[in-house]
């Protein structure tokens, strides 16, 4: 009960975080996206030390070697995960796309791209993808719901931890 509590919680704040998110202007929302990733590039060392408990216990419990190297992370792939959260602050406002179109008896028809409000995700020992989901989903106005797989808990923290300093 008391982790469906914790869940409950969760949504709850995410869900009310959303309504200021998606309020927040495409400069405001590009703005945060490149405190993002200068806080990720000045971190990268307490990332990867993080990432070095979730490997070792990943190690521990035999994973395969394709998995280990898919959940490594390294200064260069920290990098990397940073220079795509500026790319994704250069994109176009998704919330800025609207279709006009008028209907035989004149009546004019307007569709707006609107936030979808909180985007819920669980994915596998990616801990690439926690800054890539939450990013999008800033992105795009919304909150979000991220769950990584056990192997990246200490790198995942982490980075969340820094998402939400910023």
């Amino acid at each position: 009960m008391a982790l469906y509590d914790d869940i409950k919680a969760l949504c709850q704040g995410a869900k009310e975080a959303s309504l200021k998110i998606g309020l927040a202007t495409e400069e405001e929302r590009n703005s945060l996206l490149i405190k993002i990733a200068e806080r990720i590039k000045a971190n990268y060392e307490e990332i990867i030390e993080a990432n070095k408990l979730d490997l070792q216990k990943a190690k521990e419990n035999g994973i395969a070697d394709a998995m280990l190297d898919r959940l490594m992370l390294n200064k260069d792939r920290i990098y990397a995960i940073a220079d795509a959260i500026v790319e994704v602050s250069k994109l176009p406002d998704p919330l800025k796309r609207c279709e006009i179109s008028t209907r035989p008896n004149g009546l004019v028809i307007e569709k707006h791209a609107v936030p979808l409000g909180v985007v819920a995700m669980i994915y596998e020992a990616r801990p690439n993808v926690t800054p890539d989901a939450a990013t999008l989903s800033l992105k795009s106005g919304n909150a979000s719901v991220l769950g990584g797989g056990k192997e990246a808990i200490n790198t995942n923290k982490c980075v969340v931890g820094i998402i939400r300093d910023a």
